[in-house]
């Protein structure tokens, strides 16, 4: 009897060492089976190009297919919730934009907290917009421009993508920075507001560099400046509207990578390490390039540099949003 016990005892010993080592081991073999991108927005987007691109070669360091799901809906919201409630084991990710910052201010009843309920993977690839006019408005030059729209608010339509659109946010820091309120006139995507913009039906819009720098360098529109901090590359002849007076004026559409929270950190840093291969690949870099998009530095692919950059994000743009006073249900 004592012979029987203690080999039940010494069975039970083995089988609980053998279930706590079977998480490293799967940790271990991570991962077996391909791994699933979430991007909040529409296929043929910027953010699903970001990911389509980013998602091969990731693949190929992973040993698995990377494979990008879009989830739309409720400015990403539902990709955010569904993403937050996943398992935590490293095979469902997620690619979201600078919305991420933004939904704590837009959304009443957000189903996720973007500050909680996620891991932190690393940045990825940063889009500048470029503020622009309509061909024949009458303002050439950013001091014209503001001159011009001082003495005729009342008349200017500045449109965007959308409620919270990144459209949106750029034009509510402009009118915030320059003191003024122009009438805006919301679009169901960025698209039919370019649209109506080289159509001359509307005056003002900002969008990304994805979409305008060859309609720029073609001459169909009038720009004014870029929104990031240095010029661009693709237009370096157009100055930054910071370098033009409005001090600190920067919008561009960040993306950053997460995982649902409790995520193991092995599998976190065999993601992060794919995303790093990955941003540095040469098809990568030729096609960001080609977009007029920038592959962030590699001391911002990581979980501090995605953590600071969201957290900084909130602190700016939930004031903008606020004194806007535009929530979305």
């Amino acid at each position: 009897m004592k012979l029987k016990f203690t080999t039940i005892l010494t069975a039970a010993l083995a089988a609980l060492c053998l279930g706590a080592a079977a998480p490293a081991l799967s940790q271990s073999n991570w991962p077996d089976k391909p791994v699933t991108l979430v991007v909040p927005f529409a296929a043929g987007g910027p953010t699903d190009l970001v990911a389509r691109l980013i998602a091969i070669p990731m693949g190929k360091s992973l040993g698995q297919t990377v494979l990008v799901e879009n989830t739309v809906g409720a400015g990403g919201t539902i990709a955010g919730a569904r993403v937050a409630r996943a398992a935590p084991n490293g095979y469902t990710l997620f690619l979201h934009h600078m919305g991420m910052a933004t939904a704590p201010a837009l959304y009443k009843k957000l189903p996720f907290d973007p500050l909680k309920d996620f891991e932190y993977i690393g940045q990825a690839v940063d889009v500048p917009m470029t503020l622009l006019a309509r061909k024949d408005f009458p303002a050439n030059n950013f001091k014209e421009l503001e001159a011009y729209v001082r003495a005729n608010k009342d008349k200017i339509s500045l449109a965007n993508a959308g409620l919270g659109a990144v459209s949106h946010l750029c034009g509510l820091l402009f009118m915030s920075q320059i003191g003024v309120d122009l009438i805006t006139v919301p679009y169901k995507g960025t698209g039919p507001a370019m649209n109506d913009l080289l159509g001359g039906q509307v005056d003002l819009l900002c969008d990304q560099t994805t979409t305008t720098v060859p309609i720029i360098k073609d001459g169909r529109v009038k720009v004014y400046g870029v929104t990031t901090l240095k010029r661009l590359s693709a237009l370096p002849n157009v100055p930054t509207l910071d370098e033009q007076g409005l001090k600190g004026f920067e919008v561009k559409v960040w993306h950053g990578l997460y995982a649902p929270k409790g995520t193991p950190a092995p599998v976190l840093e065999k993601i992060n390490a794919a995303l790093r291969v990955a941003l540095q690949d040469s098809m990568v870099k030729q096609r960001m390039a080609d977009l007029s998009s920038d592959i962030v530095p590699m001391d911002k692919v990581t979980p501090a540099g995605l953590k600071t950059q969201l957290e900084s994000e909130i602190a700016k743009w939930g004031p903008v949003i606020q004194k806007a006073g535009i929530y979305a249900d």
